[in-house]
């Protein structure tokens, strides 16, 4: 149910637009003043809708919208004027003020079909990729639980579990029942060009400090969504830890990782300080061969899905189809599922999927403990040995090393960046050797050796 806040001085008429948006299906909140107005704002939820008076007893709708802005939220108003034709009117809709009006004599026919024109469902779809899909595994119901939990909170949250688990649908779902959500959420992939690549050499650390300080200003008062931080190099991890220790910045992170992570604190490759800064609250994600309960329903769910893309009835799953999804270990996990799905979907001409319609690849390698990155001294020849176990496939090397082709994509280019390194290194020292030789057969052939005498 959504939420209205009303803003009015008359009691009767509070009363009057409660009742009507309640047979409406909306949830009414009323104040009187501008103050109670502000308190109250703070507290509403994605998709609500302000309605003030023009002319409040303390305050007006224009400054209300006006401390909108200033303060970062986005709520719509609609305001409420008692002649069309007046002077309250021009006030409040100039310079980008309310979205809309409604005279007070008409209240009855026009609040609620006006309302209806901003509000947005609270369960609104609005991106696949933006959806924490509903699962019926004890282990969801948990992590739900600690969504409910921690949101309305500011402690930062670290959410770990294997690629393609939906760390980022629960990160958002945390956002958007924040107390933030109406303020920035800032997006950043830690692997990602933006983070990993340097503009200018010569500047280094500086520049990738005012670039993530950059970040950080451009959410202020909002969050920032970090997605997998176990790829955050040791220096950018340096920068972080001194923007948040030291800056204290008005921002709640909220971090995705691999399960990697948790080892690279044992092996120091990722700072405790920072880890510890960052996991105030924790939520582990588990992989869905964990929990199979829901993969029928999480398939159920993008065939609903296919299916109102196309503008055409759901299809169903056999039995076969359900045993085939059951059985499967799904390396990769809800996208995995997704892919399959969505190929099924479109390439079957009936309404019944059979276990011989599903692309299921069960060629995929299975993780082997033994190749698993556990010691930062012997991870370059272990990620070798499971290219070459591969046969080249970069991604099924990663599945054997049990992490995702990202974490091995960016280890394979900073070996490659070390190596070129050591390899100038030693072009500069074989270089600086050959020129010493040089030098010291030049000043042998001056030398003058005399007789030895008796």
């Amino acid at each position: 149910m959504n939420k209205v806040l009303i803003v009015d001085a008359s009691e009767s008429d509070r009363r009057l637009m409660a009742g009507l948006l309640v047979k409406s299906g909306y949830e009414p909140i009323t104040v009187e003043t501008m103050e109670a107005a502000k308190d109250e704002v703070a507290k509403l939820p994605p998709g609500a809708v302000i309605v003030a008076d023009a002319s409040l007893r303390d305050s007006s709708a224009k400054e209300l919208i006006n401390w909108q802005k200033a303060e970062g939220f986005t709520f719509p108003v609609i305001a409420i004027v008692n002649n069309l034709n007046g002077p309250d009117l021009l006030e409040v809709m100039k310079g980008g003020g309310a979205v809309d009006v409604v005279q007070r004599a008409a209240l009855n026919k026009q609040l609620a079909e006006t309302v209806v024109k901003y509000v947005k469902p609270k369960n609104v779809i609005i991106r696949l990729d933006d959806v924490l899909i509903q699962r019926p595994s004890d282990e969801f119901a948990n992590i739900h639980k600690q969504i409910e939990r921690i949101a309305p909170y500011n402690a930062n949250v670290l959410i770990i579990g294997e690629s393609g688990m939906g760390k980022e649908q629960i990160a958002r779902a945390i956002y958007q029942q924040s107390s933030r959500t109406d303020k920035p959420l800032r997006v950043i992939e830690a692997g990602g060009a933006a983070l990993v690549s340097k503009h200018d050499p010569a500047s280094g650390r500086s520049e990738v400090y005012n670039r993530i300080r950059g970040y950080f200003k451009d959410a202020t008062g909002g969050t920032i969504l970090i997605k997998n931080i176990h790829l955050l190099d040791f220096d950018r991890q340096s920068v972080l830890l001194h923007i948040l220790s030291e800056d204290h910045p008005d921002v709640r992170v909220l971090c995705t990782a691999e399960p990697e992570l948790r080892e690279m604190i044992s092996d120091r490759s990722f700072r405790s300080t920072l880890y510890y800064l960052l996991c105030q609250v924790d939520i582990t994600v588990l992989p869905l061969r964990n929990t199979r309960e829901d993969i029928q329903s999480i398939a159920e769910y993008f065939l609903a899905i296919c299916a109102k893309e196309k503008g055409e009835s759901v299809k169903r799953l056999d039995l076969s189809a359900q045993k085939a999804l059951n059985l499967h270990n799904w390396p990769g996990n809800i996208r995995e599922l997704k892919n399959v799905i969505e190929v099924a979907a479109c390439c079957v001409d009936g309404n019944t999927i059979t276990a011989a319609d599903l692309p299921i690849h069960h060629s995929s390698p299975e993780t082997k403990d033994s190749l698993r990155l556990r010691n930062p001294k012997t991870e370059k020849q272990r990620i070798v040995e499971a290219i070459e176990q591969a046969n080249g496939n970069i991604t099924q090397a990663a599945k054997l090393l049990g992490i995702g082709r990202t974490t091995i994509d960016y280890k394979i280019l900073k070996s490659k960046a070390e190596r070129n390194e050591i390899n100038n290194s030693l072009t500069t020292f074989i270089t600086k050797a050959l020129h010493f030789v040089h030098e010291t057969i030049i000043n042998l052939k001056n030398v003058v050796i005399e007789p030895v005498t008796e």
